[in-house]
């Protein structure tokens, strides 16, 4: 018979290694599961590790959760586990915040770099061996808006402003002396004229779904570039791609779409003025391992009856700060 609590680990194709789970296996036991077995793997499991943070199982498999006391996401984003049921329930949601905060402003800003100094035209230049001098912008005294002040958003805040640039912010309460953004506005429309470069990073909710569309995009200058890191779904695709088209807007730097990933005949794949990764902004070398320290670490203080580290508010969808 199972001893101590139950810790059930919703994986995909591999599962995290076994001596980074050490501190979990010394005191609980583990069950790994990929999204088939996720129901029977959360009869009588008093934790749920997300592992697998894009697996859309959860809600399917919420029924057989009859001893459940805390979720940890292995992301930042904890939207595909914010459906009713576990809105509702006494269980504890926590992510993984602060992992990507440096790795996703790096990409931020090498973004921006990109467009500012023209590096996808001169690729384009090169493969058609043409030597074309070329004027290029300055970063330096341009404008961020950075639409999301979590974490992350901060960590993007403070590099931009390293490399010279005006930064402003969207975020759900308005204020003028913040460290990292100084003036926070909670008036989206009102900040997006003024910008060179928008950033969202905001988490998705349903006050953040589609925030950005054809009128926010008409809002934005001629030249003004667009960086969307946070979840695809803020965005009106069918709408960015015609601010792309008609000029609406300069050009979009994506590392999430909708819908995702991106079908082989979508617009978006072949628009000279689009740069796509995917979904991979804050993916560096040992990410994996990164988010199941995160874990083992609040596990820790979970065994011990401690406050748990980054506990989402269920209401907003996210960790205030």
């Amino acid at each position: 018979m199972e001893k101590g609590p139950i810790v059930t680990v919703l994986h995909r194709d591999s599962v995290p290694a076994s001596d980074l789970m050490a501190p979990v296996a010394d005191r609980a036991v583990v069950r790994y599961t990929e999204a088939a077995g996720l129901a029977d793997a959360l009869r009588g499991a008093e934790v749920l590790f997300v592992y697998d943070f894009q697996s859309p199982a959860v809600p399917g498999a919420w029924h057989a959760a009859d001893r459940l006391r805390w979720l940890h996401m292995g992301s930042v984003g904890v939207d595909p586990v914010m459906f009713p049921e576990l809105r509702a329930s006494e269980v504890v949601v926590t992510n993984t915040r602060n992992v990507f905060d440096g790795p996703i402003a790096e990409y931020v800003l090498g973004q921006i770099i990109a467009f500012a100094k023209d590096l996808p035209e001169s690729m384009r230049l090169q493969r058609r061996h043409e030597w074309r001098h070329r004027e290029s912008e300055r970063v330096a005294g341009a404008t961020a808006l950075i639409v999301g002040t979590g974490s992350i958003g901060r960590a993007t805040a403070r590099l931009l402003r390293a490399a010279g640039m005006r930064v402003r912010a969207v975020g759900r309460r308005a204020r003028d002396d913040d460290p990292d953004f100084g003036t926070v506005s909670a008036d989206l429309y009102a900040e997006l004229p003024a910008a060179d470069y928008v950033v969202a990073i905001a988490p998705l909710t349903e006050r953040t779904r589609k925030m950005f569309d054809a009128t926010a995009f008409a809002a934005m200058k001629p030249h003004a570039r667009f960086v969307n890191v946070g979840r695809g779904e803020l965005v009106v695709t069918d709408d960015l791609v015609a601010a792309l088209r008609h000029g609406t807007i300069a050009a979009a730097a994506l590392d999430v779409v909708d819908p995702e990933p991106l079908p082989a005949g979508h617009p978006l794949w072949d628009l000279p003025n689009v740069v796509l990764t995917p979904h991979n902004s804050g993916d560096f070398h040992g990410w994996r391992a990164e988010i199941v320290r995160a874990f083992t670490d609040n596990f820790g203080r979970w065994a011990d009856g401690r406050p748990l580290h980054n506990v989402v508010d269920k209401t907003l969808g996210y960790v205030p700060g």
